[in-house]
């Protein structure tokens, strides 16, 4: 089978759609006949494909940007390679095209909460997404909140939508010298509803209290409208505390891990919620916003926060950090938890559907 890949989020820094795209391609590399398929990644710049050598990969490059490349350079080169199926693995994918299409759509935060995107970016996802869900082939997400999200905000029939969880990813995480730290760690792009705002204010709140904690946060600052992060630790009183990376290696990000005592992801709506398995998996318990996402991913491996209040959050970190009964708690219930999500596991499953999506294509040309 040959499977054309819209890859273009492996260009550059990998982040969300990027990583979740590296993470398949490895774990497709670790199935038990990597080699009988063709992967074709599709971009607009050169991608390095050594970390799927054990693949038939190859990467086609052609120049251009946003939707312009998407609708007519790819579709261009759908038609060069003739491929089975194209993979789209980031919530768009080409609307006039004969290949039958995987897409996947993480999640619906465009069309269920319009009020977090700038009007121009929230009618572009809303738009294609739809009609590309709609085309599609068979429509892929990462939970059954997303499915139910999907049918109901994008109109697609439920037999069509397919859910498969992310995996974990474990990053070779190793001891931190004297221990863990009293540190909050966030690690995800920033958006308004992740409450990063609040996350500092909670720790200005601990602050003012006498109790010694230190917030991490990495991610791209996406907020709309913009939020100077690190004005409002200045404005909090807290500067000190607070450090603001936009990106970090997988080797600095493991050394956040490591150090990290506790991992707060105060997210309001999520399809999934990646990190916070990654925190739970090198041993650091997470706090997290309690909603119908957190409790299907996680199960009960957190300590949830009913608001995204500065006072519900700090007493959330609080319990986290320095109850040792809540961390047994949650550290106790993580590998339960972390059993369910694996890579290998998602490829496997996608694997199947691409070819199942093939057949299909195959039966109805000899209609």
């Amino acid at each position: 089978m040959k499977i054309a890949v819209d890859a273009r989020e492996l260009e550059g820094h990998r982040t969300g759609v990027g990583r979740y795209l590296h993470e398949l391609l490895r774990a497709f590399a670790a199935t038990a006949a990597p080699r009988a398929h063709e992967f074709v990644l599709c971009s607009s710049a050169p991608i390095d494909v050594t970390a799927y050598e054990d693949l038939r990969i190859r990467s086609v490059n052609e120049p251009g940007r946003g939707v312009a490349w998407e609708q007519l350079t790819l579709r261009t080169v759908l038609k060069r390679e003739q491929p089975d199926l194209l993979f789209a693995p980031g919530y768009t994918s080409p609307l006039w095209t004969s290949t039958p299409t995987v897409l996947v759509v993480h999640d619906v935060s465009f069309s269920s909460h319009p009020e977090w995107f700038s009007w121009r970016e929230g009618a572009r996802r809303r738009i294609i997404t739809r009609l590309a869900a709609r085309k599609a082939a068979r429509v892929v997400t990462v939970s059954r909140f997303s499915k139910s999200e999907i049918e109901a905000h994008l109109g697609v029939a439920p037999a069509r939508i397919s859910v498969i969880p992310n995996g974990v990813t474990r990053l070779a995480t190793t001891p931190a010298t004297g221990g863990r730290q009293p540190t909050v760690l966030y690690v995800g792009s920033i958006f308004n509803r992740r409450h990063v705002p609040a996350l500092i204010d909670a720790v200005a709140l601990l602050a003012r209290r006498g109790v010694d904690v230190d917030l991490e946060i990495v991610g791209d600052n996406r907020t709309s409208p913009r939020i100077d992060l690190r004005h409002h630790a200045v404005v909090a009183d807290v500067p000190d505390h607070v450090r603001i990376r936009s990106y970090v290696t997988d080797t600095e990000l493991a050394d956040c891990y490591s150090r990290a005592g506790v991992f707060a992801f105060l997210s309001e709506y999520e399809g999934f919620g990646l990190t916070p398995l990654e925190a739970l998996s090198a041993g650091v318990p997470i706090v997290v916003l309690d909603g119908p996402t957190t409790r299907e991913v996680y199960g009960e491996a957190a300590t949830f926060v009913t608001a995204p209040t500065p006072v519900a959050i700090a007493a959330g970190i609080e319990r986290a950090l320095f109850d040792e009964d809540e961390r047994r708690r949650v550290l106790g219930l993580a590998d339960d938890v972390l059993a369910r999500h694996s890579w290998n596991s998602s490829a496997a499953q996608l694997l199947e559907l691409f070819a199942d999506v093939a057949r299909d294509s195959d039966r109805s040309h000899d209609i």
